[in-house]
């Protein structure tokens, strides 16, 4: 379903698809759960080279993986002016005269993810334009402040005009092991969220190892998570395609088990449009094509969309442009 705008604007499909209540912690379920790491390793290395796309069919599916990006800003110097030159190109990520030379009509990106003190003007600036604010909570990046208050960050945040929060999981649950403590974590989490959407931050590259990453995913969803997300953007290593194929299967076992597809988000580390691509292949081929709409999948980045942009512009003029002309805010 596409939404439209008085002026015209195409918006995001709403989410139709039925919120994952989550269920009971299986713990048998659980310790199933492997990871053969060469084989995901040898699939991961094969998928950029598996698939190419050129002319017309490549800038197709770079205006797909412009409709689900979460722009991003989270720096400490970020000021309310930062935010709302943000929004403006999160209405507008192309500049007018591409999006006609290719036929299209103005889009939007998936989101807008900001800091809690930055929901407000965020709000502002997006008003009447159908884009969902998220919000990095609980303590993001490290998830180490006392527990009430990470579920009163959340509170806050839904109550200030968040439709989307990104939480940070507690790491030293998975690393230990304590399997229910994380389950009942993000239970709560889920519940101070209400009716919006929960996106849980595995932190990757500090779990450990591939088999942690597929439980933790699959622990995440069993308590309610709407997304599951890589990183915060804030580790030395953050989205990986072995990672992200471990994290896609585990989606894959829940909905086959539950009937609950839930979304996935890399984040951190994608900035070239070609990743993008290679992104997009991979949901296709691992989940199918409903994975393709940004209800159930989004890149965490802020750089991607401006080297998307610019691909565009190369596309319909010959030429590429200086980096510096698609600024993202």
């Amino acid at each position: 379903m596409i939404i439209k705008d008085k002026a015209g604007q195409v918006h995001l499909p709403q989410t139709t698809e039925p919120r994952n209540a989550g269920m009971p912690l299986d713990l048998d379920w659980v310790a199933r759960v492997q990871a053969n790491t060469s084989a995901i390793e040898r699939r991961a290395a094969s998928l950029p080279a598996r698939r190419s796309v050129k002319k017309a069919h490549q800038a197709a599916w770079l205006l797909k993986a412009l409709t689900c990006i979460d722009l991003t800003t989270l720096a400490g110097d970020d000021t309310a002016g930062r935010v709302a030159r943000l929004c403006a190109k999160a209405r507008q990520p192309v500049r007018e005269d591409i999006l006609e030379a290719l036929g299209m009509g103005p889009i939007t990106v998936g989101a807008v993810c900001v800091y809690h003190d930055m929901i407000a003007p965020a709000a502002e600036a997006l008003a009447g334009s159908g884009i969902p604010i998220a919000a990095v909570s609980t303590g993001f990046p490290a998830g180490l402040s006392p527990f009430h208050l990470r579920v009163k960050e959340i509170e806050e945040s839904v109550k200030a005009g968040a439709s989307e929060i990104d939480i940070v999981i507690s790491r030293r649950h998975v690393l230990t092991q304590d399997w229910q403590a994380l389950y009942d974590e993000m239970r709560a989490f889920r519940a101070a969220c209400g009716d919006a959407h929960v996106k849980a931050i595995l932190a990757t590259g500090e779990l450990g190892s591939l088999r942690n990453v597929a439980r933790a995913s699959l622990i995440c969803m069993m308590a309610g998570a709407d997304f599951i997300k890589t990183s915060t953007g804030k580790e030395s290593v953050n989205a990986t395609l072995p990672v992200s194929l471990v994290m896609i299967r585990a989606i894959r076992d829940y909905e086959a088990a539950t009937g609950f597809r839930i979304g996935y988000k890399p984040a951190g580390g994608i900035s070239k449009a070609k990743d993008s691509l290679v992104y997009l292949s991979m949901m296709k081929e691992e989940l199918g094509d409903r994975w393709l709409q940004p209800d159930l999948f989004r890149f965490g980045a802020s750089s991607l969309l401006g080297d998307i942009e610019r691909q565009l512009e190369h596309y319909v003029t010959g030429a590429y442009s200086a980096s510096y002309r698609h600024a993202a805010g």
